[in-house]
């Protein structure tokens, strides 16, 4: 059972994605909260495996929220999605480096709701199926200097082609035809690569993708 902690100021919203989220077999609403101080809190009492995290919220915002969170090593196994109002939200960007497994807006469509919780639990998801590539280019022109690409000296050279296919937006199965290999040898080496550099999931690999200067801007296919 995939347990979800809705954190929203908006009763109305965390309403909606309660009914829906509760009405399937395996995923269950274990507690909601109002802003972010009550989201930690929340957080801690009940070890949630995905929060979905409304990005402005009183009293302490989703992103500060989510720093916390993600930098708490007894919550290291937590995932959280920010919820946005606008797809290009400006704060998305500082939220997958802050350690958010990815983004929703709070419009998507119901079964892609459900089918992204379920994902970023599986550690298959960056975001919104919809505005991956797109949000990944907007980063991408964002970014800054590529940093020392010393920790990807620890990664085989395969393991360096999965890790920039990744960064341009790739899925598992895509990847696996580019290579001529197997989805499961490509989550494989998905998989080894993000325990090599220490990154929770695929959005934090994208974020050290360009960041290390493996992946750069115009590179999108």
């Amino acid at each position: 059972m995939i347990r979800v902690l809705l954190a929203d100021d908006q009763s109305l919203v965390r309403a909606g994605f309660k009914a829906l989220l509760d009405a399937q077999p395996d995923i269950e609403v274990a507690g909601e909260a109002a802003d972010g101080e009550e989201a930690l809190r929340r957080v801690r009492e009940l070890r949630p495996d995905v929060v979905l995290m409304d990005i402005r919220m009183p009293r302490l915002d989703g992103l500060a929220a989510t720093r916390r969170i993600t930098g708490d090593t007894e919550l290291k196994d937590v995932k959280v999605v920010m919820l946005t109002t606008f797809e290009l939200d400006e704060y998305v960007f500082e939220a997958i480096r802050s350690g958010a497994s990815g983004f929703l807006v709070k419009d998507t469509e119901p079964d892609e709701l459900v089918r992204a919780v379920r994902a970023v639990v599986e550690g298959d998801a960056l975001l919104s199926p919809g505005v991956t590539r797109r949000l990944i280019a907007e980063f991408a022109a964002r970014s800054k200097a590529p940093a020392a690409a010393d920790t990807l000296v620890r990664l085989t050279e395969r393991e360096r082609e999965v890790m920039a296919l990744v960064g341009i937006g790739l899925s598992n199965e895509e990847i696996a035809r580019r290579l001529v290999v197997s989805p499961l040898t490509a989550k494989t080496h998905v998989s080894r690569t993000m325990v090599k550099l220490g990154a929770r999931d695929r959005a934090q690999l994208v974020v050290l993708a360009y960041e290390s200067g493996l992946v750069r801007p115009g590179w999108l296919g």
